[in-house]
């Protein structure tokens, strides 16, 4: 092979595609080549049974396992352009978190791109679900999907009626010390199953352990989210005062399950939620 500079190979790349015609800027009916740049859309691809179409994703794309099979183009914050351009997409999946200049840069060069914002909330995260159906030709599927999930997350905001509220403290980060707040649908699966969010009206996600011992929560939840859980654990172990110490009640749940959820995955992890909750 030529020994040639990536920014020659980048051009040679792009023209030998402008020649072809095989760039799309935009397209009638259903995509057949879909790149998808997050975990979660790279899992909804899947719930839709359209993963015959993802010919690649980002190394952070891991479920289901048969995923990790895919061609990688990067992460979910930084994209591969040249190996994107290489691959022939006719549709780029992105997301919040994808760097927007690379965005960019992708329609730029005829690249068909379309963002999905992160979801404030479960309904949202229905909504974007539906809308991805809907581009993939799969919105009936989506629709029915929406639904049962939907009735799961109703029947477990219902049992939660009857019962206690306990004061919950969930734990995205460490060094400085994250947490969610109203503005996240991480705070849904506190509030649908029955809890109380102590930090759901602070007006950032920065917090305090001042704060934390402050409110004195019933419940620590810890999200491992490249931090280690049970070096937290050991740390709020240390505060005896705090009702989730005394009752031992400090939980590590899984960060992909927490942070990137499909409708599916959002009321199996509420289940989850539901039963730390209420010991059950």
């Amino acid at each position: 092979m030529l020994n040639l500079k990536p920014k020659i190979l980048f051009l040679i790349l792009f023209l030998s595609f402008l020649c072809t015609g095989t760039l799309v800027s935009g397209t009638s009916g259903s995509p057949q080549r879909i790149i998808s740049l997050g975990p979660a859309l790279t899992e909804e691809i899947y719930l839709l049974g359209a993963q015959d179409k993802l010919i690649a994703n980002t190394i952070y794309c891991t479920r289901p396992p048969e995923a990790k099979k895919k061609e990688k183009v990067g992460t979910v914050i930084r994209a591969n352009i040249e190996k994107i351009l290489s691959l022939n997409p006719d549709l780029v999946l992105a997301t919040s978190l994808s760097d927007i200049k690379q965005v960019e840069k992708m329609k730029s060069l005829g690249i068909r791109v379309i963002t999905f914002s992160n979801p404030k909330n479960f309904d949202q995260l229905c909504k974007e679900f539906l809308r991805l159906g809907k581009i993939l030709g799969k919105e009936e599927k989506a629709r029915k999907i929406v639904k049962e999930a939907s009735e799961e997350v109703n029947s477990i905001k219902e049992k939660s009626k009857s019962l206690s509220n306990p004061k919950v403290f969930i734990q995205v980060g460490a060094k400085p010390l994250f947490t969610v707040t109203e503005d996240s649908f991480i705070n849904d699966f506190i509030k649908f199953s029955g809890g109380k969010n102590i930090a759901m009206d602070a007006r950032t996600p920065l917090y305090s352990r001042e704060k934390v011992i402050e409110a004195n929560p019933d419940v620590i939840i810890i999200v491992t989210m490249g931090i280690a859980g049970k070096e937290e654990r050991k740390i709020w172990e240390k505060y005896k005062t705090l009702n989730a110490v005394k009752n031992k009640r400090i939980y590590i749940l899984d960060s992909y399950r927490v942070c990137s959820p499909t409708p599916v995955t959002f009321a199996d992890t509420l289940k989850e939620f539901f039963k730390i909750l209420h010991n059950e």
